[in-house]
C-alpha cells in the first residue's frame, strides 16, 4: 500500500516502530497488516470465499486435533530475533492454553500448523517471502491454499530457512496432515474465486 505524504499523518516506517505503523494503518484503513522480512504487507479483509475456505478447513481440523491443541483465527506469530516481524495466518494451531494467554503474538515454536489462504490480489513474490518467513521461524507445517487456482501446497520440515518437503495438490485432492494432526483434510468443497 502506498500512502502519499499529503494524506498520511501517522508515524513513518523505520526499524523499531513498524508495529506501531502497522496498527495505525489498520485503524485508518481497515486493511490487514503484517510485517514480513521488515516490510509492511497489507491486504484487504477476507472476502466471503476466503472466509469460507477458513471455515470449512477449521471444521475439519477441529476433528483431527489432540486435546492439547486448538485451532485459532485472528492470532499472530512473532518472528524470533526480530522485534518487528509478525504474520497473521488465516488459521493457526497452537496449544489450547493460548486462549488463556494475554500476549497477542504466539511463539512460532508453539505452532503446530499455520494456514495461509491466498487473497485474490496477492503477488507470487509475497507468497515466496511469506513461506520463507515461516521456514526461518521454524513453523513445522505450513499449508498454503490458493482459491485463485484451486490448489494447495503443504510445506513441512523447515531447515536452514527453507522447507525441505513441499507437496502440491489440487482442490479435490486430500491434504495429508502430519502428526500431531491425525488425518487428511478434504478440499473438494473449497470455493474458488470467480
Amino acid at each position: 500500500m502506498s500512502v502519499s505524504s499529503g494524506t498520511w499523518n501517522g508515524p513513518r516506517p523505520r526499524p523499531g516502530n513498524l508495529r506501531e505503523v502497522a496498527e495505525k494503518i489498520e485503524e485508518a484503513t481497515g486493511l490487514r497488516v503484517q510485517i514480513v522480512g521488515g516490510k509492511l504487507v497489507t491486504s484487504p479483509t477476507p472476502r466471503g470465499k476466503h472466509a469460507g475456505v477458513v471455515w470449512l478447513l477449521r471444521r475439519q481440523i477441529d476433528g483431527l486435533l489432540p486435546e492439547s491443541l486448538a485451532a485459532f483465527e485472528v492470532s499472530s506469530i512473532a518472528m524470533p530475533g526480530d522485534p518487528d516481524d509478525y504474520v497473521t495466518p488465516g488459521l493457526i494451531v497452537l496449544p489450547r492454553e493460548w486462549m488463556d494467554d494475554d500476549e497477542w503474538l504466539a511463539d512460532p515454536q508453539d505452532t503446530a500448523l499455520a494456514v495461509e489462504v491466498i487473497s485474490q490480489s496477492e503477488k507470487s513474490r509475497g507468497l515466496r517471502d511469506k513461506a520463507d518467513w515461516y521456514a526461518v521461524a521454524r513453523v513445522p507445517v505450513l499449508l498454503v491454499i490458493d482459491p485463485r487456482k484451486a490448489t494447495w501446497i503443504l510445506h513441512t520440515r523447515p531447515e536452514n530457512g527453507a522447507y525441505q518437503d513441499v507437496l502440491p495438490g489440487k482442490f479435490g485432492e486430500p491434504v495429508p496432515l502430519p502428526e500431531p494432526l491425525r488425518g487428511d483434510v478434504a478440499t473438494g468443497d473449497f470455493p474458488v474465486y470467480g
